[in-house]
């Protein structure tokens, strides 16, 4: 597979060389004073010294000159005048892993190689370079004298059949570094006023290092005014000043500080702030604290588990909130007891605090019950609104506080907003609305027949009384108003395809939000709600994907056996060749959350296009975002129906796609998404090879042992039990089935999984292994359901890519690099 993106240069077979070069020079030099004739090391000045003058690669690396080598391979630079420096540079790009020799032929004295920015020795003028199927970009410093001109040649030469290419395009592939390195925005809000945004950001470096900041920009101007690093980083806006504060330490303690960024003028509100975390009062004079206390502690050698989740650490610490004026620094405790209580809301004048309380009720369904109490803080009195209630999660003021904002799933409140077939169970996941009147506690659903899922992010925005809410709108994420009088919902014409938080001026009809979309990274928007105009504040993806090019991307939905129709997307290699034969990957979701338009996630669907895979994702029965029937379908189900619509799904896309090998199908997925892929295996052979991570192999042991395993299966196995439903737990656990498996299966998992244990995969794998099946498990060490370390997350998915290189391309030399074959 040549990569046609990249300008290709001669290709010879077993031997490549380069013919054109990007140049930048020629770099005078001179000679520098001697102080003394010899060194610290008693050597000698000699101008080979100057091969150590350092030149700004950039110069090179977006240079617009181009040369090329004779039919011979050899290139002789423009002269200069005396002794000076030439920069060459040019990419080099194989199809596939592979191990091989760059050669160099110039005079080794006057020469520095620079692989990716790292210098290189020089052995006999080779360099040994591995080649994984990305572009590397190769400079070569070179000292010339008397004449000012330099003659080199480069060639490669593999150790396996890959097909190489050299490059002077500055276009390159998409790659896993663009993932994990650069810049992302972590929070955006808006000033009350609307004029000024503050913006926080996280860089990430190559290798790892993090930097964390946060930047107060003026809207219009988008000038920035002020930027906090560090510790300070965490600034928020007051409520209503038009001010912003941060917390800086003292030699007396935490100062709390806020500032004009009109005038930079600072206060300080508090010289001894409390520990803990705290939220302002609308009105400002006071401060919320939520301040933990620790439980009563045991050996750890020998514990008593008082309830499942006592085995999670710090399950028996509580929070409690306290109260701390800013005018006299009295810090006065409003809850106690033995369960934690967390803030909701406040309202507008700030007289009222509603806050909750979460108990566990393990013998029923969802296993947790939320009761919710409104405190008048003038006068202490408290009103319990509900006690006990199941699926809710949290509460808001109406702006006049007369009616409150309730979020959590359709069986809320007896199952009024429930919209299921009959027969049918909720997803628990699903998230809907209600208005509940404090005056008469009457309770409206107000998203039954809405199918968009609502997240977490929700507010009840004063200035035109309309509610503000995230969605899932299937594979998307929108952002939606709801006027609660009559209970329109209507999409705000956003930029992205995944919105991901949002924030809305409190006296100004001005909101900002970012969010990324299928082919881009962030960008920050301001949004004006009255006139629904726009503005990009800022887009980070103009330098995350500077000179990349990215693959197409369409839409491909089917309509199933049972009349359904299934929503799903595919990602094409960059070099997209129609007809040519490529291998597909199949990607579905996890838990019940559909695989998101971002550019970036856990699997970016770009990176493996890039790698030569076309790339389907489709979103089957059980996902949230597609109404609450469809997600429904998830429940008492593990993988019936969902199941069958995949193998269709993959049959009928290869059917009608022709630039598809169907002997080179491969699937994967995490979590419910690996125990679909192990699932499948037990239900088709269709696919070539799968990958597991972190996958659920038997849900009987899955359910007891994660710290989430029984509070999942509230959702995902409601009111089913092994010792009442003992069919499902046998016959959907896949470990019952695992003789039927025939496709190699890699399992990937974190050793410190909490939420799907390590067993989960030890037992499958074990199980395949006793039955002689191709099978591979790859464990990594110290980390959990989320692979986060950044050396971890680098290698873990270069294990999936050399899997899938192995099986579906037939190139294994990538895997027998990384686990090298072993005979015990």
């Amino acid at each position: 597979l040549v990569i046609s993106l990249f300008v290709s240069c001669h290709l010879t077979a077993g031997d490549f060389v380069v013919k054109e070069y990007k140049y930048s020079g020629f770099y005078p030099l001179s000679k520098p004073f001697l102080a003394d004739s010899l060194d610290v090391n008693a050597k000698k000045f000699s101008e080979k010294e100057l091969i150590k003058t350092t030149v700004p690669f950039t110069a090179v690396t977006q240079s617009h000159e181009i040369l090329s080598a004779d039919s011979s391979g050899e290139l002789v630079s423009p002269s200069g005048t005396g002794c000076g420096l030439h920069l060459f540079s040019f990419t080099l790009l194989s199809d596939r892993y592979t191990d091989g020799t760059l050669n160099v032929i110039t005079d080794p004295d006057l020469v520095e190689v620079y692989i990716n920015n790292k210098k290189q020795a020089l052995k006999d003028g080779k360099v040994e370079l591995t080649l994984q199927p990305w572009g590397y970009t190769i400079v070569l410093k070179c000292l010339s004298a008397g004449t000012g001109t330099q003659t080199i040649k480069c060639h490669y030469i593999p150790k396996t059949d890959a097909i190489v290419t050299a490059s002077v395009s500055r276009e390159r592939l998409y790659t896993l570094n663009d993932v994990t390195d650069g810049k992302r925005i972590q929070s955006a809000s808006i000033s009350p006023d609307g004029k000024y945004i503050i913006t926080t950001y996280l860089e990430v470096f190559p290798g790892g290092d993090k930097k964390r900041y946060s930047e107060v920009t003026e809207r219009i101007s988008r000038q920035m005014i002020a930027r906090y690093d560090g510790s300070a980083a965490d600034i928020r806006w007051m409520p209503r000043s038009n001010r912003f504060y941060y917390i800086r330490r003292n030699m007396e303690g935490r100062e709390l500080v806020s500032v004009d960024p009109a005038t930079h003028l600072e206060v300080v509100l508090s010289t001894n702030l409390p520990e803990g975390n705290f939220r302002f009062s609308p009105t400002e004079d006071y401060l919320l604290f939520t301040i933990q206390e620790k439980g009563p502690e045991e050996r750890k050698d020998l514990q008593q588990i008082l309830e499942p989740d006592d085995r999670q650490p710090g399950w028996r610490n509580r929070s409690f909130i306290h109260k701390y004026d800013l005018a006299t620094g009295v810090l006065q405790r409003l809850t106690y007891g033995y369960t934690s209580t967390f803030i909701n809301d406040v309202s507008a004048d700030g007289r009222y605090l509603l806050f909750s309380c979460m108990d566990g009720f393990l013998t029923e369904r969802p296993f947790r019950r939320l009761s919710l109490y409104c405190m008048d803080l003038q006068t202490m009195q408290t009103d319990t609104l509900f006690k006990s209630a199941k699926f809710i999660n949290r509460a808001l003021f109406s702006p006049d506080a007369r009616q409150l904002l309730i979020a959590g799933s359709g069986d809320a409140f007896e199952g009024i907003g429930l919209d299921i077939n009959e027969g049918q169970i909720s997803n628990t996941s699903d998230g809907q609305l209600f208005l509940y009147d404090l005056s008469d506690k009457s309770v409206i659903p107000l998203t039954q027949t809405f199918n968009p899922s609502v997240e977490r992010q929700v507010v009840w925005n004063k200035t035109d009384n309309q509610i503000y809410f995230l969605a899932k709108d299937q594979d998307y994420v929108r952002l939606y108003t709801l006027k609660p009088g009559n209970k329109q919902i209507t999409a705000l014409q956003v930029q992205e395809d995944i919105v991901q938080d949002f924030d809305i001026a409190a006296a100004a009809p001005e909101m900002v939000y970012f969010g990324m979309s299928i082919s881009n990274s962030n960008r920050l928007y301001s949004y004006n709600t009255k006139k629904h105009t726009f503005v990009c504040i800022a887009d980070l993806s103009t330098e995350i994907l500077k000179d990349v090019r990215l693959g197409e991307t369409h839409d491909w939905n089917f309509v199933s056996e049972a009349g359904d129709t299934i929503y799903g997307r595919y990602y094409l290699p960059p070099s997209f060749d129609p007809a040519k034969k490529y291998p597909l990957i199949v990607n579905y979701y996890g838990g019940t959350t559909p695989i998101g338009r971002g550019l970036e996630s856990r699997y970016p669907a770009h990176v493996y296009a890039g790698l030569g895979f076309v790339v389907y994702i489709l979103q089957p029965s059980g996902a949230t975002g597609f109404g609450q029937e469809f997600s429904a379908r998830h429940v008492n189900a593990w993988g019936k129906r969902t199941a069958d619509e995949i193998i269709e799904d993959t049959k009928k896309f290869c059917e009608t796609h022709s630039f598809i090998n169907k002997e080179k199908v491969g699937c994967m997925g995490a979590s419910y998404g690996g125990f679909m892929t192990m699932y499948l295996q037990t239900k088709t052979d269709i696919y070539a090879a799968a990958m597991s991570h972190a996958g659920i192999s038997d849900i009987t042991s899955y359910w007891g042992e994660g710290y989430w395993g029984y509070s999942y299966s509230a959702l995902a196995s409601a009111d089913s039990y092994p010792w009442n439903t003992r069919d499902m737990y046998t016959l959907q656990s896949l470990l019952f089935s695992a003789d039927k498996i025939n496709t190699p299966i890699l399992f990937l998992h974190g050793v410190a999984d909490t939420n799907v244990p390590i067993g989960e995969s030890i037992q499958m794998f074990t199980a395949l292994k006793l039955l002689g099946k191709p099978t591979v498990f790859v464990q990594v060490e110290g980390e959990d359901h989320h692979i986060l370390d950044y050396d971890k997350r680098i290698r873990w998915n270069h294990t999936i890519y050399a899997w899938f290189a192995k099986w579906l391309k037939d190139q294994p030399e990538w895997w027998d690099a990384l686990y090298s074959p072993k005979s015990l």
